[in-house]
């Protein structure tokens, strides 16, 4: 197309908006007042007059060029009436035919167009025509179908002859584009044109089909909640007259407390399947009192964390040396970890185990941890458990099902990041019932608790924001893979004057408040105090000792009730076999004198350090070795190498000693107690050799140790519980492997002044500080992993 000039054969351009007129069809058209008048004058002079319709292209404007703006392919029109209208004219036209616009020109602010016919290709034969007409009524009616009131629509349809007719009428209702309506009038096959529109109206069918199933499986949807809603109304109220006003369906407004509470998306659509069982199956089913409980549960544990406040390392470290005295590793170990938490700020890390004596503060370490930390305190304790369920929880098919403590302790807490304490984890036992301490991997593994699942619970619970704290005395007890989850904390024995000043600052305050007294109606001296620790207790932690004053208090509570005390009562050293009768603990002291024969050897117990005694003594015989006082298989061990030892060494340099014509005992006392270790192997050596020797050992010397067939001294361990016996005897020197020098950095700095240390490598090394025998050794002194160095080696 091009613009040219006006001739004779132009014809006005009616622009069309939005919309594409198809022939065989009236329409009528709102038009502008200049197109109008001109209409008007040319029907005046000729008689009649016509338009080209033209589809505005989308986007463009008709004051553009008339080749871009308009579409080339539009409708010859006849007009047939032009009437006044508010914003121009109205004209009702009828489209005869399609044309093509060769060329378009403005004109007098008009448009006009020389066009040419636009015929069609006629490949579709009558008997075909008549029967896509009848394929484009079917699928009309199959339309309309789904639409009330569809009939005037469909009637006029009914009557038309051909598939133009159809299209004409039906083109300007269907929801396509415009550039798909003026592809379909600009197709010249009537084959591909009647095909075209035929598929527009299957596709519009498939598509108003499934907006109406789509809709209708809305609005069943919708009925169902509201038709639930109303039968749960109903149910209420009839519930509500079975109950005689008591109450609705007894569900204590679950489903409100279910809406509002913060529990996570798959735990509240638990929560409602069973509302709903409790809904259906009302107050007096039988399985109504256990779903509530359920509900109740699921309500009442805290889902998630509130405002985490922020951890005050300094206030950490003042809690903690106010509230225990001594253990300064440990506590220096704790503040690491509350340091650790305050950087990583998200979850808690690895689990706590503090394992030590009884009374040693492991469980009231863990209270200050939660008042350091701002946090709530929990404690559950495992003592004697042998039930998996009691940690996992039963199912809920059981009679009598509850969750397990870990549920149950995270519901007492109210809050999902409590200071956990897991109280005597060593004591957990096994039976037909399962593994408890199983049970617990999952719960004491950081990898693993954010999806612990309780039984009864039967939804994953997040513990991964916990701080579990687990107690033991041993760890002989607890299986390798749960202890492989903890991080060991070891908490040995307090020393007397930790003990003394424990008593002073905690026990003798909480032991007057408990009874009702105070430091103006009862004073404890300090002497008597000192003895009380000596004399009275025996154990690693202060429990025995805070139960003596408590004997103390109630001793002076009688005397003050009854009339007979002067106040303040000061307790002295004098009235303490008057008020805790005599004295219960027998130590073993650091003796006067040894014969030769004996010497004092350290050991380790679960409640602190000990001494004792290795006795020997021989008899003509036949050089046999007997063993007494209920000696395990190491130390019986030992007794066999030391013998060796001796043997090998001094049997060429000893004159007044047969091995093979005398029989030898080695005895260690208090027979009932079994005793087993390695750590008696130099005092049973040492022992020996003052017997062969019959030279004596200071009775202030006492010594520890592992010997090696070769002579070699091995370290041991438990050196500061060891070393803490041997300073509440009375022993002034101390020998011990020189491995086991860097352990003397755990022993209170009081104590190692009081003391000698002497640190040795061989059994030559031993006999040499002990009995000052001068032995020239086979071998060097122990260099470590087991290794010695021979002599011929230099």
């Amino acid at each position: 197309m091009h613009l040219s000039q006006p001739d004779t054969s132009e014809t006005i351009v009616i622009p069309l908006f939005e919309t594409v007129v198809y022939p065989e069809t009236r329409t009528k058209l709102q038009v502008e007042a200049a197109v109008g008048e001109a209409l008007i004058a040319a029907m005046k002079s000729d008689g009649s007059a016509s338009a080209v319709g033209l589809t505005v292209k989308s986007g463009a404007e008709p004051s553009e060029d008339p080749a871009d703006a308009f579409c080339a392919t539009g409708t010859l029109l006849s007009i047939a009436h032009v009437q006044p209208a508010d914003d121009g004219y109205l004209i009702f036209a009828h489209a005869t035919r399609r044309v093509k616009a060769v060329t378009l020109f403005e004109n007098d602010g008009l448009i006009y167009a020389i066009h040419e016919p636009l015929p069609d290709l006629p490949d579709l034969d009558g008997e075909a025509r008549a029967e896509m007409l009848r394929d484009i009524k079917a699928a009309l009616h199959e339309i309309s179908g789904n639409f009330q009131g569809s009939e005037q629509f469909t009637r006029p349809v009914e009557r038309m002859e051909s598939v133009d007719q159809v299209m004409a009428f039906v083109m300007p209702f269907m929801p396509v584009d415009l550039a798909t309506k003026q592809s379909l009038l600009e197709t010249v096959s009537v084959r591909e044109r009647y095909t075209a529109f035929l598929r527009l109206l299957v596709n519009l069918n498939e598509s108003i089909n499934l907006r109406i199933e789509v809709a209708k499986k809305a609005s069943e949807k919708v009925g169902k909640a509201n038709r639930e809603a109303m039968l749960r109304e109903q149910l209420r109220v009839i519930q509500e007259e079975l109950n005689g006003g008591e109450g609705s369906s007894g569900d204590g407004g679950y489903r409100e407390r279910i809406e509002r509470s913060t529990m996570p998306d798959e735990v509240r659509k638990k929560a409602f399947a069973e509302l709903r069982k409790l809904e259906m199956g009302g107050s007096q089913h039988h399985e109504s009192q256990g779903i509530r409980n359920y509900l109740d549960l699921l309500l009442d544990l805290p889902w998630t964390v509130g405002e985490k406040k922020s951890i005050d390392i300094e206030e950490a470290r003042r809690i903690l040396e106010s509230n225990h005295n001594g253990l300064e590793k440990v506590k220096e170990r704790i503040v690491q970890h509350l340091a650790v938490m305050k950087l990583k700020e998200e979850k808690q890390g690895s689990i706590l185990l503090f394992a030590g004596p009884p009374g040693t503060g492991k469980t009231s370490l863990g209270k200050s941890i939660a008042d350091a930390l701002g946090r709530k305190y929990v404690r559950i304790s495992l003592g004697g458990v042998k039930d998996e369920a009691e940690i996992r929880g039963h199912r809920r098919t059981y009679v009598g099902s509850l969750p397990g403590r870990i549920i149950q302790g995270m519901k007492r807490a109210g809050t999902k990041n409590p200071v956990f304490i897991l109280d005597e984890i060593d004591k957990l036992a096994v039976s037909y019932s399962g593994d408890p301490a199983s049970a617990l991997l999952e719960v004491l593994d950081p990898e693993q608790n954010s999806t612990f699942t309780d039984h009864y619970l039967e939804v994953p619970y997040d513990l991964s924001d916990v701080l579990f704290i687990a107690t033991a005395n041993t760890l002989a007890t607890i299986p390798a893979p749960l202890l492989d989850r903890m991080e060991l904390v070891e908490i040995s024995g307090y020393t007397k004057n930790e003990k003394f000043a424990i008593a002073k600052d905690h026990l003798l305050p909480e032991t007057l408040e408990e009874h009702g007294l105070d430091a103006d109606k009862l004073q404890v001296g300090d002497d008597a105090l000192t003895v009380i620790i000596d004399r009275y207790t025996r154990e690693a932690g202060v429990r025995a000792l805070k139960k003596q004053l408590a004997r103390v208090a109630r001793f002076v509570s009688a005397k003050i009730v009854s009339g007979t005390a002067d106040l303040p009562y000061v307790v002295t050293v004098e009235m303490l076999p008057e008020i805790l009768g005599r004295e219960t603990v027998r130590q073993d002291m650091a003796r006067k004198e040894n014969p030769p024969g004996v010497v004092t050897g350290l050991a380790w117990t679960p409640v602190g350090g000990d001494i004792l005694f290795i006795e020997g003594t021989f008899m003509p015989g036949k050089g046999r070795l007997t063993l007494t006082g209920q000696l395990g298989d190491v130390m019986k061990e030992s007794a066999q190498i030391s013998l060796s030892l001796i043997r090998s060494r001094l049997a060429a340099t000893l004159t007044r000693f047969d091995f093979f014509a005398s029989d030898i005992h080695i005895h260690v006392p208090s027979g009932a107690t079994p005793k087993d270790g390695p750590s008696a192997g130099v005092t049973i050596l040492t022992a020996l050799a003052s017997l062969v020797t019959g030279k004596a050992v200071d009775p202030t010397v006492a010594m520890t140790g592992e010997v090696t067939l070769s002579g070699a001294v091995l370290p041991v361990g438990g050196i500061k519980e060891k070393v803490l016996a041997a300073h509440r005897a009375g022993i002034r020197k101390v020998i011990l492997p020189r491995e086991n020098e860097r352990d003397l950095e755990d022993v209170p700095e009081d104590v190692r002044d009081e003391l000698v240390f002497v640190a040795v490598d061989t059994m030559e090394d031993v006999l040499r500080e002990a009995l000052g025998l001068d032995l020239a050794g086979p071998v060097l002194p122990y260099a470590g992993k087991n290794r010695c160095v021979p002599v011929h080696d230099l």
